[in-house]
């Protein structure tokens, strides 16, 4: 299972961006999790198919409810773990 992560900077807490990954990636058939991993920065695994992978990315450019929007940056990791369902960790 390929695996990819991907971290976004802006604001990202208090509002309905964790909501709005896990929806996303859910409607791609996507599994993982996102986290909130410091002010103003969020952590995102995802799972799936490369294909799934880049219309998640090209979503997140583009759609994502991202206030302040910095750096985005993904990239294609090694992953231990194999997740069953997408999932928010805080």
């Amino acid at each position: 299972m390929l695996s990819y992560t991907c971290t976004v900077e802006g604001k990202v807490t208090g509002g309905n961006f964790q909501s709005w990954v896990q929806s996303t990636a859910q409607h791609l058939g996507l599994t993982g999790w996102v986290r909130n991993i410091a002010d103003n920065k969020a952590e995102i695994l995802l799972q799936g198919e490369a294909e799934k992978y880049a219309a998640f990315r090209e979503h997140l450019l583009a759609e994502a409810p991202i206030v302040d929007r910095g750096e985005i940056s993904c990239n294609t990791i090694e992953y231990d773990k194999v997740f069953d369902v997408f999932e928010i960790r805080g």
